[in-house]
């Protein structure tokens, strides 16, 4: 294994736009159970949970950036659902085979999801969300484009932003190893898992990255398996 000590980015095959769209959707149906094992719905709903228990009677609109198949997304408006809170959650995305998949899946689950596609990087994202998460994107960026895309999201979040991501680490690296050889058959997700620690970002530079787009007062809890949750609120 080579040295974690800097991040090491490479092409991951997920990010190739010609990726067979059978490959990949069994790739997204594998990260599902990575969703699953990692609790990372759990990590998101909470704030967003509390957030509309402080706000009763208010709607809050949640965005879901660069919401791939989306799990999280899904899960969140189920979780929204059986809260009796109003809640209204949204996804975004710039692959047509992911949205595809995640409306597919939202039908399945009998949740109301709007998805819509959307190139986070190129254009401003909507300012008409009370809070806007993400999970799982931050590490396939640069550190410019990273903070790019954390200004956007606070720019467009009138009340919290949420990251959810890996830590780079060698725990993290064997976590990812093995732990997507048991959870999936996909080659796609055996290849990509440990390439996307070895881009992950350290605790420590994500502060400095979140302090770059003045996310300021920035909050981040170090969570199982070696991912992390920045959280921002707007005073």
């Amino acid at each position: 294994m080579t040295s974690l000590t800097a991040r090491d980015r490479q092409t991951e095959l997920m990010d190739d736009p010609d990726l067979d769209p059978g490959l990949h959707q069994q790739a997204l149906i594998g990260l599902r159970r990575v969703h699953w094992v990692s609790g990372t719905v759990s990590t998101i709903w909470k704030p967003i949970h509390q957030l509309a228990q402080q706000t009763p009677g208010t709607k809050l609109r949640v965005l879901d950036v660069a919401c791939g198949g989306g799990d999280l997304t899904v899960a969140l408006a189920a979780r929204a659902k059986r809260s009796g809170h109003s809640v209204e959650i949204s996804g975004c995305d710039i692959s047509s085979t992911a949205l595809n998949f995640a409306a597919a899946h939202a039908a399945a689950k009998r949740v109301d999801v709007h998805f819509f596609s959307a190139d986070v990087l190129s254009a401003p994202l909507p300012q008409e969300y009370d809070v806007v998460c993400c999970s799982l994107f931050l590490h396939h960026l640069d550190e410019t484009d990273a903070v790019k895309l954390l200004a956007s999201m606070r720019n467009a979040a009138k009340r919290m932003v949420l990251i959810s991501d890996l830590c780079r680490s060698r725990l993290g690296y064997i976590l990812a190893w093995s732990g997507l050889r048991l959870l999936t058959r996909s080659r796609i997700c055996h290849v990509d898992g440990p390439l996307s620690v070895r881009a992950a970002f350290t605790p420590s530079e994500i502060l400095d990255l979140a302090a770059r787009a003045q996310l300021s007062n920035s909050t981040l809890t170090r969570l199982w398996p070696e991912r992390f949750l920045l959280k921002w609120s707007r005073e």
